[in-house]
């Protein structure tokens, strides 16, 4: 069955190593789009900090991001959002008080105040970069439990070393509340850096995804999928054709699925190349 929807994750995917956005995969998503192929980008980003790679793919697509939470077109305009009540992030945040340093709550606003924390460390060296590049969006409230002003947020946001997110993943698995979210974790090993999304029960990259083909009256037999991360599996499950990046977490090359080139060497142009443009894979990555 030909495809007819490419869904792809953002980071450790789309993007390589140092974060860049390389020309081959670009070059094969604008090749699939103009063969009439809908392009979605899929990622645990919020919607403006997604948006910075969307812009430079100069052809129309849609995004998926806070891990399923929130679906928008390429220019912001609002398909689908699944917030998390506000009590819930609430609780969520007083049973993890020991790992408040590490938490935002995130909010789906226009510009200002799109993530709450306690304290910003401009100088983090973890997350001081981040938190420049995002200035404009970014706030403290002191205690964050006081940030919500009668609005539900998309998430409540952890973000720190692999081990230690792990610890609150557990942490936060063991409360009475439990069944009322979905944890997303996903990891980079090699940085020592994770994050772990708390996001209302039942959402992930694979519902949003669900729900955008269904939408578009797509099949999901007509759905390739690449992906490189936890937060990606439910996503590859639910495609038809799952691709998983030959850097992904080895977790997920234990389900089989077909494995393509690292980020690094374009492994979504790779892709798109040999299932959807119909060119040989011993032919390498077309630039």
């Amino acid at each position: 069955m030909p495809i007819r929807l490419i869904a792809m994750d953002i980071d450790g995917t789309l993007l390589d190593s140092q974060g860049k956005l390389r020309e081959p995969n670009v070059t094969a998503i604008l090749r699939a789009a103009e063969a009439g192929v809908e392009i979605v980008l899929v990622t645990g980003r919020r919607f403006e900090f997604a948006r910075g790679v969307s812009d430079r793919i100069p052809c129309d697509l849609s995004l998926i991001t806070s891990n399923g939470a929130v679906i928008k077109s390429k220019s912001g305009d609002t398909h689908q959002r699944v917030l998390l009540p506000r009590d819930t992030a609430r609780a969520v945040l007083d049973a993890a008080v020991d790992f408040r340093p590490e938490a935002a709550v995130v909010f789906d606003r226009p510009h200002a105040n799109q993530m709450v924390l306690e304290k910003i460390d401009w100088d983090d060296p973890v997350r001081g970069g981040y938190f420049r590049r995002n200035r404009e969006h970014v706030a403290e409230v002191v205690p964050l439990t006081e940030c919500f002003n009668g609005e539900d947020p998309v998430q409540v946001m952890f973000v720190g070393a692999c081990g230690r997110m792990r610890h609150a993943k557990s942490l936060l698995e063991a409360l009475p509340i439990a069944p009322d979210f979905t944890l997303a974790l996903t990891e980079y090993s090699e940085r020592n850096l994770a994050m772990l999304d708390v996001l209302r029960r039942g959402v992930s990259k694979a519902t949003g995804l669900a729900e955008w083909a269904r939408h578009r009256g797509i099949r999901r037999e007509e759905v390739m999928a690449i992906g490189d991360n936890f937060n990606d599996r439910e996503m590859l499950a639910y495609a038809g054709l799952p691709i998983v990046m030959a850097n992904c977490v080895p977790e997920l090359k234990s389900e089989g699925w077909e494995v393509t080139l690292s980020n690094d060497e374009c492994g979504v142009a790779f892709a798109i190349q040999k299932h959807v443009l119909g060119i040989a894979s011993g032919a390498g990555v077309v630039r």
